[in-house]
C-alpha cells in the first residue's frame, strides 16, 4: 500500500476550465513519456472532464507523479487536453525489516540488490515487484515459511518524496531431511535415489534442488507425474531452531511398454517409415529396451538397445545391436555391430566412453567387394555453452572424439580416428544470427583399406556441405564414393528471423574428404534456406547450388546443434 500526506492547496487541485466543454474530439498535448503512457486509456472524445482527470491521475500516481495538473480548453471544435505531471516522485528512505535467523551476508546482499534504491523514482509496478522479489529470494533459500508482514509507501505530494518500508518473517531455517518416496508400485526407491543428485539429507533446503529433482524423475520413462516437496508436519526442530523436514516425492508411474509406429523423409537417406518398442521396466529391473526397425530409401536398421538406471556416480550404461544395409552414393554397405557405452554428464561437458564391434561388407559399384572388422574403443567430449540448447543464438559447441582399432585385438587395420567440431552463435542485434561451423578428422592409418566406413570420411548433404548429395564427397572407388582419411568442413550461415516463428537465411558451405592432403580441393556450396521455430528446435529447408556438381540440391533437416 502506498499513503500520501496532504499538500497545500494550490499544489493539490486540478486545474479544468470552469465553463461546461462540448463532447469533441479529445487532443492531448503533453510530454513525450507521458503522452506514450496515457495514450492507451484516452477516449476519443472528452466526455467527463472530470471522471477522465481522476482517471488519468491514477495512472500518473503509479508512474510517481503525484501532483499533475490538467487543462481543458476548446479550439474549432476539439478539446484540447493540457497536462503538466509535475515532478517526478523519487526514493527518500527505505525502511526493509527482516525478522528471523537470517545470515548476515544473505541480509546484506538482499538489502543491496532492492531494486528500488534510494534516489530512483517511484512506480508502482517497481514496489510491487521489489517486495515480491525479497519474498522470493527469502522461499528460495532455507526460509520456506518466510512472508511479507506488512509494508507501505508514504509520498509526501509537496517535496516530491517517497518512504518505502517493508516488513518480513524469514521464519526458521529449513534442512533437507530423508528422502520418502509415495505412489511406487512396479519400481523401488533405489530408482528414485539414483536419479536424485541435488537434495541430500543435512543439507540447507533450496526450492531450485527440489524443482531440479521433480524435473529430472519427469523426464524419464517411469513416471507420468512428479511432485516434490516437504513434509512441514513431521518438521524436527534442532537446538538452534534450524527445522529438518522429509522431502516427499509424490509419483505416478507411467506405463512401460508402449508400441509406436512413424512416418517421415530425409533430404540425406529419403521417406521413412518406423516401428519401436519401448520396455521401460525390462526383467522387472528398471532397464530400459529399445527395440525397432526404420526402412529407409537409402538405409534400413534394425537396433535393440538396454540403458541401465544411472549408478551411484550418475553414469548411464548401455549395450546395443544393431544390423543395417545402405546404399548411399553407389556404395552399398552390409553392417552387424554390438557395443558397450557410458555417458555421464559432468557440468557443461558430456563425456560418452565406447566399446564396439562390427563387421562390414562394402560393395562399390564398379569395383570388388571388401569385408572389414573392427573393435575400437572411443571416447567422445561435448561442451556446450549456450543461452538454449534446443534454439541458440549466442554460444558455443564443441566435440572431440578419438578411438582406433589394432590387428592384435579383432581388427583388420591399424588405425586411430580423431574428429572434432565446433559450432558458435553470434547475435546480430535483436532479429539475427551468425553461425560459424567447422569440423576436422583424421584417420591415422598405413591405407583407408579394410577399415569399415564409420572410421572413414564422407560429407555432402544436410548438416555438412550444402549443394551435394548426401555423402558424395569422397573417394572414387569404381562408380562409388567411399570414404577417405581426410575431412574438412567450414561453414558460415546468417540467419534473420522475420518474427517470433520464420527466418531465413543465407549460407556458404566448404568441405571434402581425401585420402591425402595434396587432393584436398574444397567443395562449395551456396543457397537460401527457410527457417521455422518447432516445438522440438528450429527447421530448417535449404536450396544449394553446388559449384563442382554446377546442380541444385534441396536440404530440410532440424537445424539444433549436435
Amino acid at each position: 500500500m502506498f499513503a500520501r500526506r496532504p499538500a497545500p492547496l494550490l499544489a493539490t487541485c486540478l486545474l479544468a476550465i470552469a465553463l461546461p466543454l462540448t463532447a469533441g474530439e479529445l487532443v492531448l498535448q503533453a510530454p513525450d513519456e507521458i503522452d506514450e503512457l496515457l495514450a492507451p486509456y484516452l477516449p476519443e472524445e472528452a466526455g467527463n472532464t472530470r471522471r477522465l482527470q481522476g482517471t488519468l491521475s491514477e495512472i500518473l500516481a503509479t508512474e510517481g507523479y503525484f501532483a499533475p495538473e490538467f487543462t481543458f480548453r476548446e479550439v474549432d471544435g476539439e478539446v484540447h487536453l493540457n497536462i503538466d505531471p509535475g515532478p517526478r516522485t523519487r526514493i527518500a528512505s527505505l525502511d526493509l525489516a527482516i525478522d528471523g535467523p537470517l545470515d548476515a551476508p544473505a541480509r546484506a546482499d538482499i538489502v543491496r540488490d532492492w531494486r528500488l534504491p534510494i534516489g530512483q523514482p517511484f512506480r508502482q509496478e517497481d514496489w510491487n515487484t521489489a517486495k515480491q522479489q525479497v519474498l522470493a529470494r527469502l522461499l528460495a533459500g532455507e526460509h520456506a515459511d518466510a512472508r511479507l508482514l506488512d509494508s507501505e509507501a508514504t509520498i509526501d505530494v509537496e517535496t516530491h518524496r517517497a518512504a518505502l518500508r517493508a516488513h518480513y518473517d524469514a521464519g526458521p531455517r529449513y534442512r533437507f531431511g530423508n528422502l520418502r518416496v509415495e505412489g511406487l508400485q512396479q519400481y523401488s526407491p533405489e530408482l528414485v535415489a539414483r536419479y536424485n543428485r541435488v537434495v541430500e539429507s543435512g543439507q540447507p533446503y533450496r526450492e531450485d534442488n527440489l524443482n531440479t529433482l521433480q524435473s529430472t524423475l519427469q523426464a524419464t520413462p517411469y513416471f507420468s507425474s512428479v511432485q516434490a516437496g516437504i513434509d512441514r508436519d513431521a518438521a524436527e526442530i534442532g537446538a538452534d531452531g534450524t527445522a529438518t523436514v522429509p522431502v516427499v516425492v509424490r509419483v505416478r508411474e507411467r506405463s512401460p511398454r508402449r508400441m509406436a509406429f512413424g512416418a517421415g523423409a530425409s533430404s540425406n537417406t529419403g521417406a521413412r517409415v518406423e516401428f519401436n518398442y519401448h520396455d521401460a521396466n525390462l526383467a522387472g529391473r528398471a532397464w530400459e529396451l529399445d527395440t525397432g526397425l526404420r526402412l529407409e530409401q537409402k538405409k534400413q536398421t534394425a537396433y535393440a538397445d538396454v540403458f541401465l538406471p544411472p549408478d551411484p556416480r550418475f553414469r548411464r550404461h548401455s549395450l546395443g545391436v544393431m544390423a543395417e544395409r545402405t546404399d548411399i552414393a553407389g556404395l552399398q554397405t552390409e553392417r552387424y555391430a554390438f557395443g558397450a557405452q557410458t555417458v555421464q554428464q559432468r557440468g557443461s561437458v558430456e563425456q560418452r566412453l565406447s566399446l564396439n564391434w562390427q563387421n562390414e561388407l562394402r560393395e562399390p559399384d564398379g569395383a570388388e567387394p571388401v569385408t572389414s572388422r573392427a573393435l575400437v574403443p572411443n571416447a567422445m567430449w561435448t561442451w556446450r555453452h549456450v543461452d538454449n540448447r534446443l534454439d541458440p543464438r549466442q554460444g558455443t559447441v564443441l566435440m572431440g572424439q578419438i578411438g582406433g582399432g589394432s590387428r592384435a585385438t579383432l581388427s583388420d587395420q591399424n588405425f586411430v580416428r580423431l574428429h572434432s567440431r565446433v559450432q558458435q552463435y553470434i547475435p546480430l542485434g535483436r532479429r539475427d544470427t551468425l553461425i560459424l561451423r567447422g569440423e576436422l578428422g583424421y584417420t591415422l592409418a598405413d591405407s583407408r583399406h579394410r577399415i569399415p566406413q564409420d572410421y572413414l570420411f564422407r560429407t555432402g548433404g544436410a548438416g555438412s556441405v550444402r549443394g551435394y548429395a548426401y555423402q558424395s564427397l569422397g573417394i572414387k572407388e569404381g562408380a562409388a564414393t567411399v570414404g577417405g582419411r581426410y575431412l574438412a568442413i567450414a561453414s558460415v550461415e546468417m540467419t534473420h528471423w522475420l518474427d517470433e516463428d520464420w527466418g531465413v537465411a543465407a549460407f556458404i558451405d566448404a568441405g571434402d574428404a581425401v585420402d591425402s592432403l595434396q587432393d584436398v580441393r574444397l567443395a562449395l556450396g551456396y543457397g537460401l534456406g527457410a527457417r521455422w521455430r518447432s516445438p522440438a528446435g528450429p527447421l530448417g529447408v535449404d536450396l544449394a547450388y553446388g559449384e563442382r556438381t554446377r546442380g541444385f540440391q534441396l536440404h530440410f533437416s532440424l537445424a539444433i546443434p549436435f
